[in-house]
């Protein structure tokens, strides 16, 4: 801001100083052309009076010289009307001084008399904490976040753990109600006959291989159902019931039970002839593997 006041008013002053500097080229070859005429009008005047009769008049270039004697002076004393350096100095001092062009004002205003400033109250110690507790927060807001998203995932892990619990619970508590039917086998106890492994014996020795074994096969789902409480569904496979003995019956009841199902897969569904030793045996085992539960609890059927 100074630099460029500094050049303005540099400016205005060569403008001023060359302003006054044309008007007194232009005032002085006017007033010297003015009073020219006259003093050569009064200078031919006087020759042509001083002459006496008899003489030769002069010659025009020499009436012409004291004119241009008195046009050179005129042009000297205009060039030395130009402004110097001294001038421009003091015309520069002059614009500097006006208040009006100055880079600086000073203004004088009037305020309030205020006393003495009373002394700052020192800061609570509570408004402190805060402070601080607002501080630490912004600067681990990051692990506050992540730690408060691992804790609501173990919530929520530990719920859906205890909801999985209650249902299985739930489900446990119900009466086991066993179906009738396993697929299209009738596994009801009043349609099986007393004693199974005798009438499936009876039946293979009259040459019905395929009603023996699936008279064994309808009594052990019956009797996993109805003596030893197995949850059996009326959609539950070979395989399924397998695997419910492997975890409710004891070791000598889960082989016989896995012998039965392997030699009715392999006659019905493998089209094997089962051999008469292996079906005698699981016929003759049918009773002490099934009818009784562990607990001493045996059932009756019916009539084939």
């Amino acid at each position: 801001m100074r630099s460029r006041a500094d050049r303005t008013v540099l400016a205005l002053a060569l403008l001023i100083a060359l302003g006054s500097a044309s008007r007194t080229l232009r005032s002085a070859p006017s007033a010297e052309s003015a009073s020219r005429p006259f003093e050569s009008a009064k200078s031919a005047k006087s020759a042509s009076r001083s002459f006496e009769p008899g003489q030769s008049a002069p010659s025009p270039s020499a009436l012409r010289a004291p004119a241009f004697a008195e046009a050179t002076a005129g042009q000297s004393a205009a060039k030395s009307a130009t402004p110097g350096r001294e001038e421009i100095t003091r015309a520069l001092a002059a614009v500097k001084a006006d208040p009006n062009l100055a880079a600086e004002r000073t203004i004088t205003t009037l305020r309030w008399n205020e006393g003495p400033r009373r002394a700052a109250r020192p800061t609570p110690a509570w408004i402190t904490w805060i402070a601080g507790l607002f501080g630490w927060l912004e600067q681990s807001a990051r692990v506050l976040v992540w730690t408060a998203a691992a804790a609501l995932v173990g919530i929520l892990v530990v719920y859906l753990l205890r909801i999985a619990r209650a249902a299985r619970a739930a489900r446990d508590a119900e009466p086991f109600v066993a179906p009738t039917h396993v697929r299209d086998l009738d596994i009801r106890p009043e349609t099986l006959p007393d004693d199974i492994g005798r009438a499936a014996r009876a039946l293979w020795d009259r040459g019905d291989h395929r009603a023996a074994l699936a008279l064994l096969y309808r009594g052990l789902l019956s009797r996993l159902a109805h003596v030893h409480r197995l949850p059996i569904r009326d959609s539950t496979t070979e395989g399924d019931c397998l695997a419910l003995a492997a975890t409710h019956l004891p070791q000598s009841r889960r082989e016989y039970a896995a012998e039965l199902v392997r030699v009715w897969q392999r006659a019905v569904y493998g089209g094997e002839p089962a051999p008469s030793p292996a079906v005698y045996a699981l016929c003759d085992g049918f009773a002490a593997a099934l009818d009784s539960s562990p607990a001493g609890v045996a059932i009756g059927g019916g009539a084939l």
